[in-house]
C-alpha cells in the first residue's frame, strides 16, 4: 500500500446569498471549493475539501509512503517546510492533505472516521453562523429562521463595525434562536477589526442588552495582552485561534490567559485539530472549530473538550455529498467508511477567477482603518477613502460594481 499520486479539483459552493464579514463581502453568491484526492497503489482514494496551493512542494515526501502513517506524514510535511515556515497557504495545504490521509486510513480500516478516532457519540453539537454581513435585516431573519428549523439554539453574528447595527441584528438572532430555547447562545465575531479600547466599549454596550456567550477575534490574532486585558473587562468569553498556524502560536494564547474558547480552523486538518484540542484540554479550555467544519466533524466528535462546531450553511458544494445530517442543532455523522465525502466529479462547476472570495473588496482584504478607533464606530466620523488610482479603487480591480447592500456591501462607501 503506497501513495501514488493526487488529483486537484475545483467546484463551487452555492450559498444562495453573498457571504462575508466586517472586512468585506464575496462577489456574488458562489465561492470556489477546492478538492484534493490522494490516490494509492491499491486503488483506494482519500478525499478532502480544502485549498492546497503548495501540494507540489510537499507531495515528494508523501509519494511512495504508506498512507496509514498519517501523523508521521504530517510531521514529515512540517519538516520539509520548516525553513520558510508553515504559514498561510502552506499550512492550509498540510491540513487538506492530512484530512485526505485520515479519510484514507479510515476507509482502509472499514470504519467511519469518527469511530476510528475514538468518538463514542456520532452527534456533534453546533451553532449557526451564516456569514451574513452582506444581508439586510429581513434576509438575516429569514436565514437564521432556517437554521432554527434545524434545531439550532445558538448563533453568531458577523459584526463589530456599527454598534446600532449589532444591537439590532443580535436581536434578530435572539428572536430566531428563541424558537428552540429560552436562553439562546449569542456570539459576535469582529474578525480582528477592533483596538482593545474600542472592543471594551463596544462589548460593554452590547452586554447592556444581551448575554453574549463570546466575542470572537476582537483584536489581532497575536495580541495576547490585548485579549487577556479584554477578558478582565467584559463578561463575555473571548474566543480566538482560527488564523493561528501551529501549536506554538496557539500555546501563546493559552499560556497568556488570553482566551476562554480555543478555535482551531477546520482548514488546518484533523491532526492539528486533535493536537490543539489536547493542548486546550490541558488548560481545561473548551474547543470550538470554525470554518468548513463538516470536513473535520469526525475529529471534533473525538475531543473530550468539544464545545460546538460552526455550521455556516445547510448545503454541500456542487457535486459533493457528505454522510452527515444537519439537524437538532448539530451534525449527526453517518456510518460510511472514511469521512463520508462522496464526489460526483462530472457535476463539478467552476467559479470565475474574479468572483467569490477573490474579489478585492471581499473578506480577505483588511480595511485600512481596522483597529484604528478607540470608540465604537457609530461615535466616530466615517472613514475617508484615500485618493486611489482607478485600478486600486474599492470594489474591484477597476472600480467594480458596489456590493449587494451598496458601497462595499457593508453599508459604507469608502475605506
Amino acid at each position: 500500500m503506497k501513495i501514488t499520486g493526487y488529483r486537484s479539483l475545483t467546484t463551487r459552493h452555492e450559498w444562495g446569498r453573498p457571504v462575508g464579514d466586517v472586512n468585506g463581502v464575496s462577489d456574488g453568491t458562489s465561492t470556489r471549493q477546492d478538492v484534493l484526492v490522494i490516490t494509492t497503489s491499491d486503488g483506494v482514494e482519500g478525499v478532502a475539501l480544502g485549498a492546497h496551493a503548495d501540494i507540489d512542494r510537499v507531495f515528494p515526501v508523501l509519494e511512495g509512503e504508506d498512507p496509514r502513517s498519517v501523523t508521521g506524514l504530517y510531521d514529515r510535511m512540517l519538516d520539509v517546510v520548516f525553513k520558510l515556515g508553515h504559514q498561510g497557504t502552506t499550512f492550509n495545504t498540510l491540513g487538506t492533505v492530512d484530512s485526505a490521509l485520515w479519510d484514507l486510513k479510515a476507509k482502509l480500516a472499514g470504519e467511519p472516521l469518527w469511530r476510528l478516532l475514538g468518538a463514542r457519540d456520532r452527534f456533534v453539537p453546533g451553532y449557526a453562523s451564516g456569514l451574513e454581513a452582506g444581508l439586510g435585516d429581513d434576509d438575516v431573519a429569514a436565514l437564521y429562521a432556517r437554521f432554527a428549523e434545524r434545531g439550532f439554539g445558538a448563533a453568531k453574528l458577523k459584526g463589530g463595525r456599527h454598534l446600532d447595527a449589532d444591537l439590532r441584528r443580535l436581536g434578530i438572532l435572539r428572536d430566531a434562536m428563541s424558537a428552540n430555547t429560552s436562553h439562546p447562545g449569542l456570539m459576535l465575531d469582529a474578525n480582528e477589526s477592533w483596538h482593545v479600547s474600542q472592543a471594551v466599549r463596544h462589548v460593554r454596550a452590547l452586554e447592556a442588552e444581551f448575554d453574549l456567550t463570546w466575542v470572537e477575534e476582537p483584536v489581532r490574532r497575536w495580541d495576547v495582552r490585548g485579549m487577556a486585558s479584554l477578558r478582565q473587562q467584559v463578561a463575555a468569553g473571548v474566543a480566538s485561534g482560527e488564523n493561528l498556524t501551529g501549536l506554538e502560536q496557539v500555546r501563546a494564547l493559552v499560556d497568556g490567559g488570553a482566551v476562554d474558547v480555543v478555535q482551531p480552523n477546520a482548514a488546518w486538518g484533523i491532526t492539528n485539530l486533535l493536537r490543539v484540542g489536547a493542548l486546550a484540554h490541558a488548560f481545561d479550555l473548551p474547543v470550538s472549530p470554525i470554518g468548513l467544519t463538516f470536513a473535520v466533524a469526525a475529529g471534533a466528535a473525538a475531543l473530550p473538550n468539544l464545545l460546538s462546531i460552526e455550521v455556516q450553511d445547510l448545503s454541500w458544494p456542487v457535486g459533493v455529498d457528505v454522510d452527515q445530517v444537519v439537524d437538532d442543532g448539530g451534525a449527526r455523522l453517518g456510518d460510511s467508511p472514511g469521512n463520508g465525502i462522496v464526489l460526483d466529479e462530472a457535476a463539478f462547476e467552476e467559479v470565475p477567477a474574479s468572483a467569490g472570495w477573490a474579489v478585492r473588496s471581499g473578506p480577505h482584504l483588511r480595511p485600512a482603518r481596522a483597529g484604528l478607533r478607540l470608540v465604537p464606530e457609530d461615535d466616530a466620523p466615517e472613514d475617508r477613502a484615500p485618493d486611489l488610482a482607478p485600478d486600486r479603487a474599492p470594489g474591484g480591480a477597476s472600480g467594480g460594481a458596489p456590493g449587494p447592500t451598496g458601497g462595499d456591501g457593508l453599508g459604507r462607501t469608502g475605506r
